[in-house]
């Protein structure tokens, strides 16, 4: 019992984050959080170490979030927070403004994106996956989650160029 719990305190702020990318709402992430660790917990006799923990344990919580998402036919994504300015301490209302609206445009360009590319986009980007992982929790080669990133990041350049010109920022290839 004590190796499911180091199991839940090592993997829930990041399962959570993740769950709270794609549903942007508190309380629903909390929930579904938590049925993620309760399938994991009633499933753990099929982890085969074939990924590391924390990375099954994102195969489960995608799961488990596109299901809830399905069943309620939302479709949402998440909206980058504006606290980017972490090198500024008192940043400038104007930069503070800036970065909201960098923010907004990012947020609606992600929303035009198809499925696939914002999932690619999440775990790669936001949530740092590597790409192996990333390959495991969407079921895809490792090669396709390259040219899945790499036709992602054309996109959604080509959204955010087309809609009130180039960002402040830039989005970098990695």
């Amino acid at each position: 019992m004590e190796e499911v719990e180091q199991i839940y305190l090592e993997n829930s702020d990041r399962v959570y984050r993740y769950i709270y990318l794609v549903v942007r709402h508190k309380e629903t992430a909390e929930d579904l959080t938590q049925e993620a660790f309760y399938k994991a917990y009633k499933n753990i006799h099929t982890f085969n170490n074939q990924s590391s923990v924390a990375t099954w344990l994102l195969k489960i919580a995608r799961n488990v979030t596109y299901d809830h998402l399905r069943r309620k036919k939302v479709v949402q994504f998440f909206a980058l927070s504006s606290d980017n300015d972490r090198d500024l301490k008192n940043p400038s209302p104007e930069k503070s403004t800036e970065k909201k609206e960098d923010a907004a445009r990012l947020h609606e360009a992600l929303n035009r994106l198809k499925k696939a590319y914002r999932d690619v986009l999440i775990l790669r980007k936001i949530d740092e996956c590597s790409i192996k992982e990333t390959a495991y929790i969407l079921g895809w080669t490792e090669a396709k989650v390259k040219t899945m990133m790499a036709r992602a990041l054309v996109v959604l350049k080509k959204e955010l160029d087309e809609k009130d010109g180039v960002m402040h920022g830039s989005i970098k290839r990695t």
